[in-house]
């Protein structure tokens, strides 16, 4: 019989147990060698494609889409360096806890390492990076043969669920072409259980008892919440109880009325700190996005982390304990058993600073009709619908909305903040909104041209999805780190690129849009939205007068926080 009938029932068998343990999500680029697993998937009428031509833009559309869905999503591609090119988005999935099934067709073993056309060694090809590898057998007829690949498809959807990457390398022998020959298989008569996200190990009798006698009866303490996969709203809870502020980032889906409207600039405030630095701080989540972050729980007398994924997110080695437990049972089983006091001085301190930073911040770049990145970010985010997704870049735009994002209900905000790189995020994007909520996402132009090519190649294929740009001619960032003194700042780290947005647009056949005062950001975006398609609204910067209004910024906090002090 054929090799290619052969090796499509295997994968026909090996898809069919995927989505049977949950699977409803395919992303594939085009190529010869992975033919029946493209096939395979294909032909399930249960999964839904996604094509992308180049193999980097699909494995970081299929983040995307498991970002926003929760469940594993396949990246299925053909042999060498097509394979390679997922390693990036293998990266952010590994540090970021997100489920991709990377499928990777292969030549035989006989012909690898004898200079076979398009063949590398694709064996252990992201090390660490995965929490399984696979190299499958060859498919073969048989009595067995259907159990194999059955039990392939389960243990595998299983791994990703840890949560995490899972490579599965599939050699296939030509011809790779099924000619509909019947192909004996055998049968599986046990059912498998399908597999869900975890949300940590449960937490124990003895993690509960740790918990609670390291922060009962603290009164200057304080909860940071980094980004959290699976956010509960009983850590509110144990604030409140605790009589603690809550500095919420936006990625941690608590940045919600209550918590801290103006943190990043109290933490930026040395003399503020001076008298108002907590003695315990319980960071959960990821380590923080800001170096005023980073800085406070790195000096924080006593730091405990809860930390489900398993993230060690602890940059400075500083933590006391490292909980690593479903962060919701912890503090369910934590609440009850500490004392509920009166509301503390130490709360109604960081309160009333709070206030008093927040009215300066919004007084001043409310007082600017040209655009600042800040007032971006602010207003963006404020904007949406209830519902919606906001997906942030990295470098400076998670930066700015961590610092200027108003606490809100309904909005659900991504990044690729696990390896934080700028890379794919248009893919990224564009794949979250293939889940189904309105999207919108704010990253810089560096961040848009980086992936320019998912731009071109999926902005007519039915995608609704607006980008906001701030148009600052390069790297902004730069300016705010260390080399902003070095004479080879704009050539080496700046890189403007001189690049007409709105010609790109149209190439790409992209609607496109550019805002130059700010009251005119909001009507655009809701525009965008109510037009359809993939729009870009990019927004003029100024980089050097977007550094000095940075500066305006932090002195008007610096006056409004003077009376605290």
């Amino acid at each position: 019989m054929s090799e290619g009938d052969v090796a499509l029932a295997s994968a026909r068998a090996f898809v069919g147990e995927l989505e049977r343990s949950g699977l409803t999500d395919a992303c594939i680029s085009p190529g010869s060698r992975s033919t029946p697993i493209a096939l395979a998937l294909a032909r399930d009428e249960r999964i839904r494609m996604h094509v992308h031509l180049d193999e980097r833009a699909s494995a970081f559309f299929a983040l995307g889409l498991a970002k926003a869905s929760g469940r594993p999503v396949v990246v299925a591609c053909t042999s060498g360096t097509a394979a390679a090119n997922l390693f990036p988005a293998v990266v952010e999935a590994s540090m970021a806890r997100v489920p991709l099934i990377l499928l990777t067709a292969d030549r035989p073993p006989k012909l690898r390492g004898v200079g076979a056309n398009q063949t590398i060694d694709q064996v252990d090809l992201f090390g660490r990076y995965v929490r399984e590898f696979t190299d499958a057998p060859l498919p073969a007829e048989g009595p067995d043969s259907m159990r194999t690949w059955v039990i392939l498809g389960h243990d595998t959807y299983r791994q990703a669920c840890r949560p995490g990457p899972v490579h599965v390398n599939l050699p296939y022998r030509e011809p790779l072409i099924p000619v509909g020959d019947p192909v004996p298989l055998g049968s599986v008569a046990t059912a498998f259980a399908g597999a869900s996200l975890g949300e940590g190990p449960s937490a124990s009798e003895q993690d509960i008892g740790g918990f609670v006698d390291a922060v009962a009866g603290v009164e200057r303490g304080l909860l940071y919440l980094g980004s959290l996969r699976t956010p509960s709203s009983v850590i509110l809870a144990l604030a409140a109880r605790l009589g603690w502020p809550v500095i919420a980032e936006p990625t941690s889906g608590l940045r919600v009325p209550g918590t801290l409207r103006g943190a990043q600039f109290l933490l930026s405030n040395a003399r503020f700190l001076e008298t108002h630095r907590p003695e315990v701080v319980v960071q959960f989540g990821a380590a923080p996005t800001s170096r005023a972050g980073l800085g406070l729980v790195g000096a924080a007398s006593r730091l405990l982390i809860v930390d489900p994924d398993d993230l060690v997110a602890d940059p400075q080695g500083h933590a006391e304990r490292r909980f690593v437990v479903h962060a919701g049972e912890l503090v369910s089983g934590a609440v009850d058993r500490i004392s509920e006091g009166s509301r503390p001085a130490w709360l109604e301190a960081w309160h009333e600073a709070d206030e008093r930073a927040r009215d300066a911040v919004d007084a001043t770049i409310d007082a600017w009709d040209e655009p600042y990145e800040g007032r971006i970010a602010r207003d963006v985010a404020a904007c949406l619908p209830d519902g919606s997704s906001l997906v942030v870049g990295s470098s400076m735009p998670v930066r700015d909305l961590d610092a200027y994002m108003l606490p809100r209900e309904g909005l659900r905000v991504l990044a690729n903040r696990g390896a934080s790189g700028i890379d794919g995020f248009v893919s990224t994007a564009l794949g979250v909104a293939a889940v189904g909520a309105q999207t919108t996402a704010l990253c810089g132009d560096l961040t848009l041209l980086h992936d320019v090519g998912s731009l071109i190649w999926s902005a007519g294929r039915g995608h609704d999805c607006v980008f906001v740009v701030p148009n600052n001619d390069g790297g902004v960032i730069f300016s705010f780190l260390p080399q902003h003194d070095l004479p080879e700042l704009e050539e080496l780290f700046t890189t403007p690129h001189g690049l007409d947005l709105g010609a790109v647009c149209h190439a790409a056949g992209a609607g496109h849009v550019r805002v130059e005062h700010a009251a005119d950001l909001i009507p655009a975006i809701v525009r965008g939205h109510d037009a359809g398609g993939v729009h870009v609204v990019e927004v003029p910067i100024d980089r050097a007068r977007n550094v000095q209004m940075h500066a305006e910024v932090q002195a008007a906090v610096g006056a409004a926080l003077r009376p605290t002090m």
